[in-house]
């Protein structure tokens, strides 16, 4: 699991990398919300642009962040999706309840 994040006009971005599955899930669960506690960002965006694979896994670390977000009063946006996230998240309808921008085809 590695990422990158930074704050900037109250809208904090996540990078995220590699392989999002049950090996790693739970660890970019609590590394965005501590992330998000920290910097009560107004627009947290995570990018998924060098995200190779994700599983079902996925789904629960973008649930997680949308509740996150919520609770502060702010908005979730999806960016970067190639392909296969995007197939994982139109299937579970993720796609219905957060913003997703900047799909990478």
């Amino acid at each position: 699991m590695q990422f990158t994040s930074y704050l900037q006009n109250g809208q904090l971005t996540i990078a995220l990398t590699g392989e999002i599955d049950h090996h790693c899930a739970k660890n970019y669960i609590t590394s965005i919300a501590s992330k998000i506690e920290v910097y009560s960002p107004n627009i947290c965006i995570l990018d998924f642009q060098e995200v190779t694979f994700m599983d079902s896994s996925g789904i629960a670390v973008v649930i997680n962040a949308l509740r996150n977000m919520t609770n502060i009063g702010g908005r979730l946006v999806l960016s970067g999706l190639r392909n296969q996230p995007m197939k994982v998240f139109r299937t579970s309808g993720i796609d219905k309840l957060v913003e997703i921008k900047e799909a990478v085809l």
